[in-house]
Formats: C-alpha cells, sequence, structure tokens
C-alpha cells in the first residue's frame, strides 16, 4: 500500500471517531445555550451541535467525567477522561437590572394610569433580576392595578433584550403624592431659633403630614422649636412658636397703661412666654397674681382691668 493510500485511510478513520479534542475545564458561556464547543476544543465546527440549554444569568452547569463521556462518544468526539476527576465548569455571567430603569417605566405607567407626575414610587420587597452582561434589556409593564385612594399598585414586569430569555415578575409597590415644602436641613434641638441655614426646600410625601405645615421658609426662620426635629422633616406648626421673650421664674417689668396714667411695678414670671402671648405674673408686694400680655425681654403690660398690684408711680 503506497502512502497516498495510507494518508486516505488515516483520514478517514480521523473523520469517522472525530478530531482530537482536549476538555474545556472552564468556559464562561456568552449565550442561552451549551454547544459542543463550550466542552471540548478542538471540536470541527461543522459538527458543532447544541447540546441544551444554559444556565441563567449569574448561573454554573458542572458536567462529570461520565457524562463528558458519553457526550463525546455520542457526536465522535476523540476523547477520553484521564481520571473520574476530569469535569467542566459552565458559568454565564450576569448583573442586576437596574434598579433606576425599572423604576422609570413602572413611574411613568403610573402617571399614564392618573397618578401624579411627580409622585414618589417605592417597590416592596423588590430584588431586581440577574440579566445577561452583554444584554440590553427593556423593561416593559402591563396589567397595571393602581388604587389611587390609597396609593397601592401592582404592576407585571417583562423584560426582554437581544441575547437574553424574556423575564415576567409581579411587582408590588406604593405610589405617594409629593409636595415641595420646609425641611429641616439638619437635626434641630428643642428650644433652638430657626436659621435660614436650618431650612431647605425640598419635596415631601404627602402621606406623612399629618397636620398643618410651614409652606414657606419664611414662615419658620427666626421661629422657635418646641421638640427635636429631625433632618429632612418637615417642619409643623405645633412644633414651633414664636421665641419666648419671657422666661418662667424671670423678673420682669409690669406697665399698666391707661389714660392719664403710667404705673411700672416688678413681678415674677409664673409661666414663660413670647410676644404678644398672655402669661401670669406675681406682684411679690400685693402677692396678687395678674394676667399680663408680653411686650418684649422680660417685659409685659397689664390691662387696667387685671387685678390691682401695688405698684410705684412713674
Amino acid at each position: 500500500m503506497n502512502r497516498l493510500s495510507l494518508a486516505l485511510m488515516a483520514l478517514s478513520i480521523g473523520l469517522a471517531h472525530g478530531e482530537a479534542a482536549t476538555l474545556r475545564t472552564n468556559t464562561t458561556l456568552h449565550a442561552s445555550t451549551v454547544r459542543l464547543s463550550d466542552l471540548f476544543e478542538g471540536v470541527d465546527g461543522k459538527v458543532d451541535r447544541v447540546l441544551g440549554p444554559g444556565p441563567g444569568p449569574g448561573g454554573r452547569i458542572v458536567v462529570e467525567a461520565p457524562q463528558l463521556r458519553a457526550i463525546a462518544q455520542q457526536f465522535g468526539v476523540d476523547w477520553r477522561p484521564a481520571s473520574s476527576a476530569d469535569r467542566a465548569v459552565l458559568e454565564r455571567p450576569g448583573r442586576p437590572l437596574r434598579r433606576d430603569d425599572v423604576m422609570d417605566a413602572i413611574r411613568n405607567a403610573l402617571i399614564a394610569a392618573g397618578a401624579s407626575a411627580d409622585c414618589e414610587v417605592d417597590l416592596a420587597a423588590f430584588t431586581p433580576p440577574l440579566v445577561p452582561v452583554e444584554a440590553v434589556p427593556r423593561p416593559v409593564v402591563s396589567d397595571i392595578d393602581y388604587d389611587a385612594a390609597v396609593g397601592r399598585f401592582s404592576v407585571m414586569l417583562s423584560v426582554t433584550g437581544d441575547g437574553m430569555d424574556p423575564l415576567h415578575l409581579r411587582v408590588d409597590g406604593r405610589a405617594d403624592d409629593t409636595v415641595t415644602l420646609p425641611v429641616a436641613a439638619t437635626r434641630l434641638v428643642a428650644g433652638g431659633i430657626v436659621r435660614p441655614s436650618d431650612v431647605r426646600m425640598a419635596r415631601v410625601r404627602t402621606s406623612v403630614l399629618r397636620g398643618d405645615v410651614t409652606r414657606n421658609q419664611s414662615d419658620a426662620i427666626g421661629m422657635q422649636t418646641k421638640r427635636m426635629i429631625a433632618a429632612g422633616q418637615p417642619l409643623f406648626i405645633n412644633d414651633l412658636m414664636r421665641p419666648s421673650m419671657v422666661v418662667k421664674g424671670a423678673t420682669v417689668l409690669m406697665v399698666l397703661d391707661s389714660p392719664g396714667i403710667a404705673l411700672t411695678a416688678q413681678g415674677q414670671a409664673i409661666e414663660s412666654g413670647a410676644i404678644g402671648e398672655r402669661i401670669r405674673v406675681l406682684n411679690p408686694s400685693s402677692r396678687a397674681t395678674v394676667e399680663a400680655e408680653v411686650t418684649g425681654s422680660d417685659r409685659v403690660r397689664v390691662a387696667p382691668s387685671a387685678i390691682p398690684m401695688t405698684v410705684s408711680a412713674r
């Protein structure tokens, strides 16, 4: 037999039993299916076959030696395991679907369903699904159930894109209308005077408003806080008061003005009060308690109809 005949015989045997191949021990998949060439290197492209579905994004498949040998025999790949420890690991990288893309799709659907254009959306226990790294996913919202009275909603979120299998998941959440109001720029301590730097304008959910609030920064600046106010919280009117000009227990100047007479006396404040507020004041000389209006720092005005006081004429 001549050399040409031997070469043709060797070629025919190689085609019958498949090209010599080596095992790919670790493979990164970029498609949703597993091919023969993902397991073995050196497979002829003409005999490369799809073996089945691959793992989802972020998943992996481990193919052990017995299964690898069976696959090689079935498709004529010239490979045999060197030991029972031979294995192939197929991994498909994934990344979380961008939360902002999901929020934008849901917010647009809610606005179309009647929600406020500046609504704030919260998703209940939502974990973004993994998508293939190379895919460009497109979230689409359908089957929306929105209760405007309570702000609750439920939607069907579908995610499609080239290079990925479609995803369909139910997403629940809440959509709250918002309003722009003054809020505390930093934590405000009780008894402090609100300064311009203590207040900023921000969007606040209407669901957290449980009383009258200030609508303008000027309504809060110069006021005194009755309690601690956390940063970012709206400024409720009941939590603010005009600054106290008289402190409980302080010595005050009592003034009684009436036509043709002006009387003054010193007293002791029984209550604290801001300008314009009426407080009780004790006259130490007569031990009488009178009601007076705060007019300035440690200064009050007594009405002529108040209980008589022991005073010094001026």
